[in-house]
């Protein structure tokens, strides 16, 4: 008796899959470790700073660490219901039927969501860097949105 249709926690963990860069995130964390070093070390070592220069060389390391973690916490989330997009300021959720497909034009950092109602919407979690990664998982998720969504049996046209 080892089937998962007798577990519904394990179906559901399986329908939710998500996507995030790899080379990014490591260079955004690296680069926030550094620049905090940095910035302590200033605080530290610079003697003719006054106390308000030292406060403002830390929350300016702060405000780099920061938006280096904002980077580094894109993702995308394919749930049965929808996808949720975080990219680096904004979070938005699509429904199934909203997205047609995904695009990866040659020369963009990012693949792209193409929208029923004729626009894109950028995916910063499925980045260029990350190589055949990047393309492996875009092709999983236009796979999920052709399996979930309004494009189920088109072509892989739109694959880019």
């Amino acid at each position: 008796m080892s089937s998962a249709a007798g577990t519904p926690g394990r179906d559901d963990a399986r329908a939710v899959e998500v996507f995030r860069p790899r080379a990014v995130r490591w260079a955004a964390y690296i680069t926030a470790v550094i620049v905090m070093a940095g910035m302590i070390g200033g605080a530290v070592m610079i003697t003719s700073f006054q106390l308000g220069g030292r406060l403002g060389l830390l929350m300016i390391g702060l405000l780099i660490a920061l938006f280096c973690h904002l980077e580094a916490s894109v993702r995308v989330v394919a749930r049965p219901d929808g996808l949720e997009v975080r990219n680096l300021m904004r979070t938005r959720t699509f429904e199934w039927p909203e997205v047609l497909g995904i695009s990866f034009p040659m020369g963009d950092p990012w693949a792209h969501l193409d929208l029923a109602d004729g626009r894109t919407h950028p995916l910063h979690a499925i980045q260029r860097y990350d190589g055949e990664r990047a393309i492996s998982a875009a092709h999983r998720l236009l796979h999920l949105v052709q399996e979930r969504g309004e494009a189920h049996g088109e072509s892989d046209a739109q694959r880019g």
